[in-house]
């Protein structure tokens, strides 16, 4: 098996470059700690709540925002789906961070934030002071850019991308879908998380029925002209699940007018599909509470480059899907990454540790069938305006066994690596 440890995931992305001096440090009242608060505990917020806490030795006083007292990721729910984990498998609890490392962790709904007065609203009218706050609460959706779709009806038709339960219901309408039915998926508009996800949905749905409703077919209404790793998903689907997936861009189909949830049909140019099971998957945006701080600029949250610092207010860092990362791809590596930068930059800023200078990087895995993974990812560095690409590498089409299966194995020790930097 691939060596992925814990160590070298940490070690490789802290960003071991030349060192830079420590920034200015505020006048902090003796025996006054600094105070940052991060709001959201995903990939994101909860790796750089822990490195906060965990490297200022206890000099800074990090509190984290999360509602959910479990948090199930994302990434590696397609697994799930695809019956080759189980629910528990990623679900994950902040109970680490607290008793390890000393993080206050709040579970409620982050509601406002004054900029002015540097405080955060709770749901419950509670409001907590800092002296710099992280935002990383990952997408919203754009339920209205798919005539039809709807939050209320959004468990007709799962979209399944935010953490949550939805994906189990999801896997619950796939396992009894009559036989020989169809299962629709329309995958959303760039940008948004996790670019293979959807292809990677469909596989694991392809291994599903390839299993126990070998006759089903899979219709990918998909409004893009081209996909992330898209040669090796339909080499994949061609080999192991053939005459299952059909795959049909908007240049063909005309896109999708209009669903119909309770006739579970989706319409497009060329003809109505009837679906006996769906995942529609809209368009996206940064989490509510971006827009609610005033730090977005259409959809998504423009950054400084070398510290993750939002552009509308120095004392404001936004991580993960919600920032503008330029070439990084919103995903949880990215947004692991992206904390460990943001954190060493606050921690210089406040104690007047060493800063170096920032390294980034991301690797998507994907599941094709058993044993079967593919990959793609790259390195990166902060450029003056945006990140940009060091280098980047994508599997090959036509792998062997033996190399496919060492891919799915290193995503598998990646999956444990990146689970204890985020809630050990």
């Amino acid at each position: 098996m691939t060596e992925f440890s814990r160590r070298q995931f940490s070690a490789g992305l802290l960003g071991l470059g030349a060192v830079t001096a420590g920034l200015n440090l505020p006048a902090y009242a003796q025996g006054k700690k600094p105070k940052v608060v991060v709001i959201g505990g995903g990939a994101g917020g909860a790796t750089a709540a822990r490195y906060l806490a965990k490297d200022s030795k206890g000099a800074i006083d990090v509190t984290l925002i999360e509602p959910t007292k479990k948090y199930y990721t994302c990434f590696f729910s397609n697994l799930y789906l695809g019956g080759l984990r189980d629910y528990d498998s990623i679900g994950h609890t902040y109970d680490g961070l607290a008793s390890n490392h000393g993080v206050n962790v709040v579970h409620d709904w982050a509601v406002g934030v004054d900029k002015a007065a540097k405080t955060v609203e709770l749901g419950s009218g509670t409001k907590i002071s800092y002296d710099r706050l992280i935002i990383s609460p990952g997408i919203d959706m754009k339920y209205e850019s798919v005539n039809g779709y709807s939050i209320e009806g959004q468990d007709t038709m799962p979209h399944a991308w935010k953490s949550g339960t939805q994906v189990a219901l999801l896997k619950s309408q796939v396992e009894n879908m009559k036989e020989g039915g169809t299962f629709v998926m329309v995958p959303p508009p760039n940008p948004y998380r996790c670019p293979p996800g959807p292809y990677e949905r469909i596989s694991m749905i392809a291994h599903i029925l390839s299993k126990k409703n070998p006759t089903a077919k899979i219709i990918v209404l998909d409004p893009k002209e081209k996909f992330s790793k898209q040669a090796l998903f339909q080499e994949g689907w061609d080999k192991n699940y053939p005459n299952m997936v059909e795959w049909i861009p908007a240049s063909i189909s005309g896109g999708v007018k209009n669903i119909n949830m309770d006739t579970m049909e989706i319409e497009t140019d060329i003809d109505t599909f009837k679906a006996d099971a769906a995942s529609v998957v809209p368009a996206q945006k940064a989490g509510a509470i971006c827009d609610r701080a005033g730090i977005t600029d259409g959809d998504w949250c423009p950054i400084v480059p070398a510290s993750m610092q939002t552009k509308a207010d120095p004392n404001i860092y936004v991580l993960g899907d919600a920032s503008v990362a330029s070439a990084m791809p919103k995903s949880g590596f990215s947004a692991n990454s992206q904390a460990k930068v943001a954190a060493m930059a606050i921690r210089g800023e406040l104690t007047g540790s060493k800063v170096f200078a920032p390294r980034f990087a991301n690797t998507c895995w994907s599941l094709i069938d058993t044993n079967n993974g593919v990959k793609v990812g790259a390195n990166y560095k902060a450029g003056e305006e945006k990140i940009e690409v060091v280098d980047k590498f994508i599997s090959k089409t036509g792998e062997s066994d033996d190399v496919r299966k060492t891919t799915y194995e290193e995503s598998e020790a990646w999956y444990s690596a990146i689970s204890a930097d985020m809630f050990s």
